[in-house]
């Protein structure tokens, strides 16, 4: 009987350490972004986590931190080499200072709509520019996630680019943010994304230009009178590892990249019904909202699509346009 109980007490303590080690041996690993928590971007995220916890019976962990709280982007961006975060969510405007070429699809005028940006997701070129991206970095591109058209929001109608000449307009802080309000004569002025709100309530700049979703979740609409529909730049996000987070995980790799690609055309899909949903939604805040003749803005960007200075070649250009 004693040596029955002592059978037991052995296998109890093997079972407890066995544990122990599965509890020691789960990876946690941080997934940092800048957009708010009620976003579609954060909401979907937070989905991922919880699918990648319950497909990896809780050997992966994630824990999302979103509105900057690990850092504005450009900080995030530097933290996947530092390690001091795993994932992020970031703009090719961003990462274009690391792999220029990658940022293409972020140009003024170059996408046509939604459905050329699908194919581009799918496409061999995309696939390319991600693998250059991880040769410069030793990060990867896991997911191409869709943030909309971009429109420009200020106090007065914008209906032709004499309109912008000389506006001061808040641009993220990458070059080619920079392209389109340059072609028009504006002024741009980079800052960054937490502090665009009270810049515009308090005059520092005339206008910003985001997607309508954006526009609606960092309540831009409260200080900005019109949103005037240039849809200059039909924006992405791209999810983004690193190679050391990846290694992390070990076999469940798989399982992280499966999910994280579902998730990127969930939010997708999600934003773009956002889209179209949101311009009576403005209205109804009683807010202009102005439809713009695109063709005299894409004009004024055209010769700088294809002039000197732009990260991509023209072959990346062409590919891009037959898609």
């Amino acid at each position: 009987m004693k040596f029955t109980n002592f059978k037991a007490a052995l296998a109890a303590g093997v079972f407890a350490l066995a544990s122990g080690t599965a509890a020691f041996a789960a990876e946690t690993l941080k997934w940092a972004h800048v957009y708010e928590e009620g976003s579609s971007y954060h909401q979907v995220a937070l989905w991922a986590a919880d699918e990648i916890k319950s497909r990896t019976d809780g050997r992966v962990e994630i824990q999302v931190f979103p509105a900057s709280s690990l850092g504005k982007e450009v900080e995030i961006n530097e933290g996947l080499g530092l390690g001091s975060v795993d994932i992020i969510y970031t703009g090719p405007s961003f990462v274009e200072r690391y792999y220029g070429p990658i940022a293409i699809s972020d140009y003024p005028f170059i996408m046509r709509d939604y459905d050329h940006w699908l194919s581009y997701r799918g496409s061999d070129l995309f696939a390319e520019l991600s693998e250059g991206y991880h040769d410069a970095t030793g990060n990867q591109v896991l997911g191409l996630v869709y943030y909309g058209q971009r429109h420009v929001t200020s106090n007065k109608p914008i209906l032709a680019p004499a309109d912008m000449e000389g506006l001061k307009i808040r641009v993220p802080n990458s070059p080619l943010m920079l392209m389109f309000p340059n072609a028009v004569g504006a002024n741009p002025t980079p800052m960054a994304f937490s502090e665009v709100y009270l810049a515009l309530q308090q005059g520092v700049v005339d206008a910003q230009e985001n997607p309508l979703p954006t526009i609606k979740f960092k309540k831009f609409y409260e200080v900005q009178s019109n949103i005037n529909l240039t849809g200059h730049i039909l924006n992405s996000l791209l999810t983004i590892a690193s190679d050391d987070a990846l290694a992390r995980v070990g076999d469940d790799e798989a399982v992280l990249r499966e999910v994280l690609d579902a998730a990127a055309l969930k939010a997708s899909e999600e934003i773009r019904q956002s889209e179209e949903d949101l311009v009576s939604w403005f209205e109804e805040q009683g807010i202009a909202v102005n439809v713009v003749d695109k063709k005299p803005f894409q004009d004024a960007v055209l010769p700088m699509l294809t002039g000197d200075g732009v990260p991509y070649t023209m072959d990346h250009f062409k590919r891009l346009g037959e898609l």
